[in-house]
């Protein structure tokens, strides 16, 4: 059976009913806790996650680019867009609203366990997602100091 990619994207983009029932949803496709880049995430915590998601992105749209199954791993490269509409936490920090389109590519690496997601390596292009938006600017070095 094919690991449900758009279900797992409408979890994360699509606005969670009350916190029990949103955990009970992120249940259903994640283990308790889940482990994120190495550190264990409970549900409620993905439930945060989505939320601060949802609130920082408008008109989301979705668009899976490749997914690769095997081994009890699923690999999903995937675009996310939408107006940038609130406060995006990132690596950089957070980046106050621009009212911009903002594009995330990403890549997931999930590992799953009884048909649940247990373990997740994620990566996104925050810097050209920041970029695109001009939330910041990449610095010319002079010639001879690079």
């Amino acid at each position: 059976m094919a690991f449900d990619v758009d279900r797992l994207l409408r979890l994360w983009s699509e606005p969670l009913p009350d916190d029990a029932a949103a955990a009970a949803a992120f249940r259903e496709l994640y283990t308790d806790p889940v482990t994120v880049n190495g550190a264990p995430v409970a549900a409620a915590g993905l439930v945060v996650r989505a939320r601060a998601l949802q609130a920082a992105l408008d008109v989301v749209e979705r668009e899976v680019v490749d997914v690769v199954e095997g081994g009890g791993k699923v690999a999903v490269a995937f675009r996310l867009r939408g107006r940038h509409s609130g406060t995006l936490s990132t690596s950089a920090g957070p980046v106050p609203a621009t009212g911009e389109v903002v594009e995330l590519r990403v890549i997931d690496v999930l590992t799953l366990t009884d048909g649940r997601i247990s373990d997740i390596w994620m990566v996104a292009d925050e810097l050209g997602a920041l970029v695109g938006i001009g939330a910041v600017r990449l610095a010319v070095v002079p010639a001879g100091r690079g």
